[in-house]
């Protein structure tokens, strides 16, 4: 989508901020013994209260109304009868739809103290988010983006997991362009203002490769390493992005 009008933006911010309230009001409930169904009925009836619909359950038909992934899991967990624990790492993905748009936002949370390691690794795949954030301009060639995830990724010690990627969206969860978290000589799109999409970079320790599990919608690191992911719902400006989530 390309922002055309004062009207798309501010109707973008609403759904913007529905989301990432959405996403803060389920990780305040993260706690030992919550399963990730009941941590997801929280999002649904947020999502509800403020009259916006699941983007997974709407568009693919996904069986939660937020995307829940724990640990090894990189994406698209399932909420299910899984108990959390003290020492997890949760991913919480919210996208939701309102009134003919759509935004995306996730993070990833400690359940209890966050030992060093899960702290240090969500405070670089945060510090990538911010940096790409902050790449992402009209008129650059969108690579930027993924050249400053690696970069920061690199200088932690981790690695991108490159199967995942941000997108386009607005008028729909995923439009293009395709939002890549490492660098793609051959991509030669360019940013252009108004054009609003998803940065949303995944780093491990590990090899950085995922595989879908037998419920045909977990993505699972290959090697059963933790992943963290942030993501922002933003519009390219000439100047600083307008962060939306």
């Amino acid at each position: 989508m390309t922002v055309e009008s004062d009207d798309d933006l501010t109707a973008l911010k609403k759904i913007g901020g529905i989301v990432r309230d959405c996403m803060h009001e389920m990780a305040e409930h993260l706690r030992p013994g919550i399963t990730t169904v009941e941590l997801d009925e929280i999002g649904g009836r947020f999502l509800a209260t403020q009259g916006a619909r699941s983007a997974p359950n709407l568009a693919y038909d996904f069986p939660g109304h937020t995307c829940i992934s724990v640990n090894d899991e990189a994406a698209h967990g399932i909420p299910g009868e899984r108990a959390l624990q003290d020492g997890d790492l949760v991913n919480i993905d919210v996208s939701a739809e309102l009134n003919g748009y759509w935004a995306d936002t996730g993070g990833s949370f400690p359940v209890g103290p966050a030992k060093p390691e899960i702290a240090r690794l969500c405070a670089f795949t945060k510090s990538a988010r911010r940096k790409a954030v902050y790449a992402a301009r009209a008129g650059r060639p969108i690579n930027v983006i993924g050249r400053a995830v690696e970069r920061e990724a690199s200088r932690g010690g981790y690695s991108v997991i490159p199967e995942l990627a941000g997108h386009g969206v607005g008028r729909g969860i995923h439009e293009p362009p395709t939002v890549n978290n490492v660098y793609v000589a051959g991509d030669r799109k360019r940013l252009h203002e108004g054009l609003v999409i998803t940065i949303e970079p995944f780093l491990t320790r590990g090899i950085a490769r995922v595989y879908e599990a037998e419920d045909g919608w977990t993505l699972k690191t290959m090697d059963g390493a933790l992943s963290a992911q942030y993501e922002h719902t933003l519009v390219i400006t000439k100047g600083h992005p307008i962060v939306v989530t």
